[in-house]
């Protein structure tokens, strides 16, 4: 092999090893509960249906931030947020 090529094998050799040990710090454990965080979602974007029954489908939120429109989100999060409320826990799938 010649220098050249030795020298770009050992770069790209480094940079994915650093690209690799980067983003492996950058993802969360898998949680150990999800709950229900009502208060937060976006127009469409809630999951599943409403915690007062007016609907029973995901992405059917009217409005932003709707008292009765959740989503998921790990155990803890919730409380994080302006506004969150966490309206039930759900064990994680193992």
């Amino acid at each position: 092999m010649s220098n050249s090529n030795t020298l770009l094998a050992a770069t790209v050799a480094s940079l994915m090893a650093l690209g690799l040990s980067g983003t492996a710090h950058a993802v969360p454990d898998q949680p150990e509960s999800w709950e229900k965080c009502a208060g937060i979602a976006k127009a469409g974007k809630n999951d599943c249906g409403a915690l007062n029954g007016s609907h029973g489908c995901a992405g059917q939120a009217k409005d932003d931030n709707l008292d009765s429109e959740w989503v998921y989100l790990p155990q803890g999060s919730c409380e994080k947020i302006t506004a969150g409320i966490v309206a039930a826990l759900k064990p994680a799938k193992k």
